[in-house]
């Protein structure tokens, strides 16, 4: 069972969102959430393992409240559920901590993948939302293609297959620790604020090859 947190301020929409969900066995609903300092405390408190989360709402608004739920260290995904049709949310959505980024328009087998693939711990976005993603990225300097270990590349391309900390730690035989310090350094030397947009960096100058093996 995939269990879910829904977190928007309008009733009918949490309304249609509990029907969707209804209709596949895999999902559970755990609780929903009217404002973003609901989400935070509910979060915290039922541990789902994924969080739909609204991006306009009274008080703390979405964006805050996925850094702040995030800032928490729960092994949990949210996925951006919206009408906000918007470059820079998008981007700072993704920056925030988001595994997904989706229109409220959406159907329903795009938010049930969008739901399997974070919960996965993958990003999966609608190529129209990827495309202008990564138009929106800058560009890696040369600085950004230099720098990074041989280990630090290995953990790299762990998390472009979408793999967890704890994954990434059994397939290289190391300490999670000893991941999260190397994604930290990843994170720096690539000046980047998220997983999603590190592998972008890495992808753009060429630091990953787009043919990996599966």
């Amino acid at each position: 069972m995939i269990r879910i947190l829904i977190v928007d301020d309008h009733e009918v929409v949490r309304e249609g969102l509990r029907s969707i969900l209804a209709t596949d066995p895999e999902f559970e609903l755990i609780g929903e959430a009217a404002d973003g300092g609901e989400a935070i405390r509910l979060a915290a408190e039922l541990e789902p393992d994924i969080v739909l989360m609204d991006l306009s709402m009274p008080g703390i608004g979405g964006i805050e409240a996925i850094e702040r739920i995030k800032a928490l260290g729960l092994p949990l995904e949210i996925v951006i559920l919206t009408t906000y049709d918007d470059d820079q949310l998008i981007i700072r959505g993704l920056r925030a901590g988001a595994r997904g980024y989706l229109l409220k328009d959406a159907g329903r087998k795009a938010l049930f993948d969008s739901i399997r693939a974070a919960h996965r711990g993958e990003l999966l976005l609608p190529p129209a939302v990827a495309e202008r993603v990564m138009s929106h990225l800058e560009k890696p300097r040369s600085s950004q293609n230099q720098g990074l270990t041989a280990r630090e590349l290995e953990v790299l391309a762990l998390m472009a297959d979408g793999a967890a900390n704890k994954q990434i730690a059994g397939r290289l035989d190391i300490a999670e620790r000893t991941v999260k310090a190397h994604v930290t350094s990843i994170f720096m030397k690539l000046e980047v604020n998220s997983r999603a947009e590190a592998v972008a960096v890495a992808l753009r100058g060429g630091l990953l090859s787009t043919n990996r093996p599966g």
